[in-house]
């Protein structure tokens, strides 16, 4: 695969929720620079497994917002799940990306998704994650929340559907890199808005 389909997503969106799948989690390095895929990834918790506890590790009675933080993590987790089942499919039909997505993340994703249709590109296994709610206004008029992500693209393979042959990666790509998330709570329910890999390892 070419450095045009490694980094079409990013060059499109830059801040796209899915640009993970078609420029960081294949081959973020062809944008910029990186570390080695050897380099060795610390093992973390699948997306239904993050850790849903506040960075500061308090307890509700220490933090009064402790239970929407939990619920934003939650939300970033469901998130993720139904990111990976649209993905192995090729399509977001039949998953509730809608849900947990809406915004740049909810149009990235589909544009991506359209983009690795058309190179017979599914994907297997599945990324994990150490996340933390780093920012929380609860009291906005449209409650914002900012999540930072220590995302590991080990786990998560892409591959082509018809013969299930890996797709060649570059070596030096980042496989473990911190990724900046935005969350609003539209309603009664908290939706992930942007996802920003960023050009450094965690």
């Amino acid at each position: 695969m070419n450095d045009r389909a490694h980094c079409s997503a990013v060059r499109l969106r830059g801040i796209a929720a899915a640009s993970i799948a078609l420029c960081a989690a294949m081959a973020l390095t062809a944008c910029g620079g990186g570390e080695s895929a050897d380099s060795p990834a610390s093992p973390s918790t699948n997306p239904s497994q993050s850790s849903v506890t506040p960075s500061a590790s308090a307890s509700e009675s220490e933090d009064p917002q402790a239970a929407q933080k939990r619920a934003v993590l939650q939300a970033y987790n469901r998130f993720w799940e139904e990111q990976v089942k649209a993905y192995s499919r090729g399509d977001a039909t039949g998953t509730e990306v809608a849900k947990y997505a809406a915004a740049q993340a909810l149009s990235a994703t589909k544009q991506d998704l359209s983009e690795l249709r058309s190179q017979g590109i599914v994907t297997t296994g599945e990324p994990t994650h150490a996340t933390s709610v780093d920012k929380l206004q609860a009291d906005k008029k449209v409650p914002y929340a900012k999540l930072t992500d220590c995302l590991d693209s080990t786990g998560w393979k892409f591959v082509y559907a018809e013969s299930q042959k890996p797709v060649d990666m570059p070596t030096n790509r980042l496989v473990r890199y911190v990724t900046e998330v935005e969350a609003e709570k539209w309603g009664n329910q908290w939706k992930i808005v942007t996802v920003t890999p960023q050009q450094r390892s965690c």
